[in-house]
Order: C-alpha cells, then sequence, then structure tokens
C-alpha cells in the first residue's frame, strides 16, 4: 500500500513562493490590486520569477493559497474561481505559469469549508482532484479547518492522497495533518509519510523574531520524534508560509519582510536549511531588496537545504543562549548552525570542540571549514581535537559547511 502511494515526487524539500502571509485574504481589487489575491499577482509574480534568477534558483512553484475561490461551487459541483478575480480560469494561469517554465500550486481543505469561509472539498475529493488535475495543478496545499472529528481530518487526508494519485498527474501533497492533530494526539508521522510529501506541524509563520524563535525552540523540543521520520519524499514543514520577506504557510520565508532584522533573516535561512524544510517564500518579489534577493537566492544555503541525502538537522548542544545544530549531509560532510538566542548586546563568541560533530567522525582526523553566512569565507583545516570559536550576533546564526 506504501508503494502505491507513493507519488514519486518532492524527493528534496520543495521551494517556491506562496502568496498567505504577504498578501493574505486580500479580494479588493478594486482598491488596491497590486494586493489582491488575484490572476494578475500570479501572473507577475511568475514573470519576476523567471526573469530575475528564482527560477535558476531552485524556486519553482507559484502557490495560491485561500481565498481564491467562488462563493459556491458550480452547477456541477465543481470548485471555481472568483470570475472578478481570475477572470480566465485557473487552467488558462497555470498554463502561462507552465509556459515560464514554472509549477502552479493551488489551495483546498479537507473540511467543509476553507479557514477563511469558502468552500472546502469534504465529500468532493475524488472530484476536487480531477478538477486540479484537469487545470495542470503541480501542488496541493491542503488545510485542515472545519473538518469535525479527527476521523474524519485523518479520512479526508487519506481519501485526497489517493484521489491525487489516481488522477495521474504529478501533484505535490503539502498536509497540514500533524498540526490539527497535535493538540489531542501524538501523529503518527509513519502513516502521514504515507500519504503526504510534506506536513505543518506547528503555528502560522509571522513576519517577526518571536515567531521564528518560537518554530526553533519546538523543533528543538520535538526532535527526537520529527527527524527520523523526514527525508526523500517526506519533509517536515515548520510551516509553508515560511520565509517572509525574506521567507512558512507550508513553510514559509518572511525574508524580505519587515518583521526580521538582517541577522534574523540569516537565522530564518539558515536554521530552515539546517532542518531541511520546504522553502517557500511569502513576500513581494516585485520590491524585495538586493540584500534578501541574496540572502534568498544563495546558492550555498540552498544546496545544504536541496542536499540529497535528505537528513533533517538538529540541535545537539545548548549552552546559554547559544545553540549547535548539525546536519548530515552527501560526501561525508556536515552543516553547522550556531544560533545566538540572545536580544540583547552585542556579539558574543561561541567555543566548541569539533569533536561534538557527527558523533566524533565529522572531523576525524581532520576537517575543511567553510563559513557559509552571514558572510562565506574559508576557515581552514582542522584536526579532530581542534576547537573552533565563531563570532555570532545577537538573534544570528553563522552557518558552516565541515
Amino acid at each position: 500500500a506504501a508503494l502505491a502511494l507513493d507519488n514519486g515526487l518532492a524527493r528534496t524539500p520543495p521551494m517556491g513562493w506562496l502568496h498567505w502571509e504577504r498578501f493574505l485574504c486580500g479580494t479588493d481589487c478594486a482598491t488596491d490590486p497590486r494586493r489582491c489575491v488575484s490572476e494578475w499577482l500570479f501572473v507577475e509574480m511568475a514573470d519576476v520569477m523567471a526573469a530575475e534568477g528564482w527560477k535558476d534558483a531552485g524556486y519553482e512553484f507559484v502557490c495560491i493559497d485561500d481565498c481564491w475561490m467562488a462563493p459556491t461551487r458550480d452547477e456541477h459541483g465543481r470548485l471555481q474561481a472568483d470570475p472578478k478575480r481570475f477572470p480566465h480560469g485557473i487552467r488558462k494561469l497555470a498554463d502561462y505559469v507552465h509556459s515560464k517554465g514554472l509549477k502552479l500550486g493551488i489551495y483546498s481543505d479537507v473540511g467543509n469549508k476553507t479557514c477563511a469561509g469558502f468552500p472546502g472539498s469534504y465529500n468532493h475529493y475524488e472530484l476536487d482532484a480531477q478538477t486540479f488535475a484537469s487545470w495542470g495543478v503541480d501542488l496541493l496545499k491542503f488545510d485542515g479547518c472545519n473538518s469535525g472529528t479527527l476521523e474524519l481530518l485523518a479520512e479526508g487526508y487519506r481519501r485526497m492522497s489517493l484521489a491525487l494519485n489516481k488522477t495521474g498527474r504529478s501533484i505535490v501533497y503539502s498536509c497540514e495533518w500533524p498540526f490539527y492533530l497535535r493538540p489531542v494526539q501524538q501523529p503518527n508521522y509513519t502513516e502521514i509519510k504515507q500519504y503526504c510529501n510534506h506536513w505543518r506541524n506547528f503555528f502560522d509563520v509571522y513576519d517577526s523574531w518571536s515567531s521564528i524563535k518560537s518554530i526553533l525552540d519546538w523543533t528543538a523540543l520535538h526532535q527526537d520524534s520529527i527527524v527520523k521520520i523526514a527525508g526523500p519524499g517526506g519533509w517536515n514543514d515548520p510551516d509553508m508560509a515560511t520565509l517572509l520577506g525574506i521567507f512558512v504557510f507550508l513553510s514559509q520565508l518572511v525574508i524580505g519582510n519587515f518583521g526580521l532584522s538582517w541577522d534574523q533573516a540569516v537565522t530564518q535561512m539558515a536554521m530552515w536549511a539546517i532542518m531541511a524544510a520546504p522553502l517557500f517564500m511569502s513576500n513581494d518579489l516585485r520590491h524585495i531588496s538586493p540584500e534578501a534577493k541574496w540572502l534568498l537566492q544563495n546558492k550555498e544555503v540552498i544546496a545544504i537545504n536541496q542536499d540529497p541525502l535528505g537528513k533533517q538537522g538538529y540541535q545537539i548542544t545548548k549552552d546559554k543562549n547559544f545553540e549547535l545544530w548539525e546536519r548530515p549531509l552527501s560526501g561525508q560532510a556536515y552543516a553547522v548552525a550556531v544560533l545566538n538566542q540572545q536580544e540583547i548586546g552585542g556579539p558574543q563568541n561561541f567555543t566548541f570542540s569539533l569533536t561534538f560533530l557527527g558523533n566524533g567522525l565529522a572531523c576525524n582526523p581532520a576537517c575543511f571549514v567553510r563559513q557559509v553566512l552571514p558572510v562565506s569565507r574559508d576557515c581552514g583545516v582542522y584536526s579532530w581535537v581542534s576547537s573552533l570559536s565563531v563570532e555570532v550576533n545577537p538573534t544570528g546564526t553563522v552557518l558552516l559547511k565541515v
């Protein structure tokens, strides 16, 4: 059964752009068309992604979140886009996105209504999957609002997975399943990975340091149960609304927006790479600073995130305000992050023994260390018994490759 459900997708964490955190449920196109959830927003983002290096960096999905739908289904019971905001329909939009060498993602909900109150997929799983496939959709983010009981929630996620596979179209399946289970029971991640390509564990990410910090704290606290399940085909999603301003609703990067300092943006990018998280930006790519663009398109960081070994990183020690994280990489390499959680004062030095890394194997008998963030530089060759000292700004992270 597991093999029958494996859609062969998401062998590395998916990357793309998502409208939610930055544009929310903006539906007033008459007053503010550039911030309205409409086909023009996604056309313009696709244009920018194709023309300004985002696609080449690996960001391939242009994702529609909640609020794209008309208030009711059509006369045949099918979902339909809001006719004023998407006058040419989703199929035409998908064709345009595909013409740019990109892929289109869309949103629905396991319950009878979406989180914003639009029609959900309950009792329409097969029809909606067929509709999405006929439109040329490449990713489905499936939310969990208004699902009733936990049994109905689980049944809906399973049924949509089967329905998507039955269409014969390759559609990445992004689930919110464990997030809605956790208040009541421990999620069965083995089962969830059988059905989903990535799954959300925690609350919405916001354009703030407190939000990023809470996600990191939660991940470290639960790493024993979530790290081992991640790998090719199935990934833990801190929240798909990820890279804010820079960077997840799936796992959104909020980098490039308004709420994060430069050091905090570096921390989000570095730690999402360590966590093998899907990289979905939620920002306005039409108006983004050169610094945020450099960070989000950093090839060395993206290479860590996309490493084919597919191991998720984890915290190996915490010393007062400092956290030391590592992620095993292919070629017997490791990504190492030193995070300074202190929010006051100036830069602080953190010194650690290289015997901490890789259960003592990462630098045995010697290793080459390169700093990737906040600036790239070669640190040199170190022996197994060496110590390494790094200077880290408050709320900042130094990302290394060993």
